[in-house]
């Protein structure tokens, strides 16, 4: 079993990462159990794959499992209220742990519920999807949904807990597999060139089910995420906002396609990464053979890479409309990460937006070119 710490002083926590751990979770869960029981939260999907696994693993500790839709849209205010209703109908008390146990939505909301019901109880990761198990179940970021954007009402509030079982990627639909690598490429375009040549070449195995890629993967993500985590848990220094590469492309065309499964959140990272090395080599900061290298890899792995390809039609000022509501907003200034070459981003502050504008007028020209 592979154990990455996330340095947080008293608030430190373990993730653990081994095929099987669903089967042997009475070993690492029943410490958080209250009177013999433990609430577990997923969604409809996941609870019929994994929900009866994870009960046998925990042997004599009851499950009580709440179940909710699966989605984006269940990022809501609406599923808020009706998650921590629930909550509060059984009991939950500040020592109790709250387990999360899905992808990213259902981890973003339960640590969310978890951050504010009774002022602040415990919760346990237990990701199931591949875009939550290298990302997002670690670090403590939790949100919701709004009208004016994706993640805007949320809290930094760590876990107790991170249970990473790869064996539960084997009844994910391989959309969701796919959109979950790009979360993984990320980590090598950030500043990891060797990674991403790891990904290149091992990429397709991973995608295909190779058990032992999958598992490097994860861990070298964890890893990756987690010292980033313990030297800016807030984003304060900036060294975290660049964990965030190409989230503000991704959120205005998710915005755009209604936070939707039409353009799942790591479908929208994918395309969003593209969109910033192209604008990257576009104002002449990045070498355009590493941009197209970027947009090469990830649209082999079956991932978006163009305006049409995430079926988004819409011009550049819409697009950068929906980027003017992001919450790394700083005194009216909008802030973007972008690359001066794989392995090379940085954070950007003086970016004018008028170009971006500009930039996404031009790739979709460039598009319908293409398809005439």
């Amino acid at each position: 079993m592979t154990r990455v710490t996330v340095g947080l002083g008293d608030r430190s926590y373990p993730i653990l990462i081994e095929a099987g751990l669903l089967d042997r979770a009475h070993g690492h869960l029943a410490s958080f159990a209250r009177n013999g029981r433990l609430i577990v939260v997923a969604d409809e999907q996941v609870a019929a794959c994994q929900m009866a696994r994870l009960a046998v693993g925990l042997g004599d500790v009851a499950v009580e499992p709440i179940l909710l839709p699966p989605g984006e849209s269940t990022k809501s205010w609406a599923m808020l209220e009706q998650l921590t209703d629930r909550l509060l109908a059984l009991g939950v008390e500040r020592k109790d742990r709250i387990v999360a146990l899905g992808g990213g939505v259902i981890g973003d909301l339960v640590g969310f519920a978890a951050s504010i019901l009774k002022r602040g109880c415990g919760f346990v990761q237990v990701p199931t999807s591949l875009l939550a198990q290298v990302d997002s179940s670690v670090g403590g970021k939790t949100a919701i949904n709004s009208r004016a954007g994706k993640n805007l009402v949320g809290a930094f509030h760590q876990p107790d807990l991170v249970l990473i079982d790869p064996t539960t990627l084997d009844t994910l639909p391989v959309r969701q597999v796919r959109a979950g690598y790009a979360e993984v490429v990320k980590y090598g375009l950030i500043d990891d060139p060797d990674f991403f040549d790891w990904c290149e070449a091992h990429g397709s195995t991973l995608l295909a089910g190779d058990a032992g890629a999958r598992t490097h993967a994860i861990v070298h993500s964890v890893a990756a995420k987690a010292r980033v985590v313990a030297a800016d848990e807030r984003e304060t220094s900036g060294t975290r906002a660049l964990l965030n590469l190409g989230h503000t492309f991704g959120h205005a065309l998710e915005a755009e396609t209604g936070f939707s499964d039409t353009l799942l959140h790591g479908e929208g990272v994918a395309c969003g990464m593209t969109l910033a090395f192209r604008f990257s080599a576009h104002i002449g900061l990045c070498p355009i053979a590493d941009a197209e290298r970027v947009g090469r890899h990830l649209a082999a792995a079956g991932l978006p890479t163009t305006l049409a390809a995430a079926q988004v039609d819409a011009s550049g000022a819409t697009l950068v409309d929906h980027m003017m509501h992001d919450k790394k907003m700083d005194s009216g200034r909008l802030p973007f990460l972008l690359a001066r070459g794989i392995g090379k981003t940085f954070l950007a502050k003086d970016v004018d937006l008028v170009e971006v504008e500009r930039f996404l007028d031009a790739e979709r020209q460039r598009m319908d070119a293409l398809a005439s």
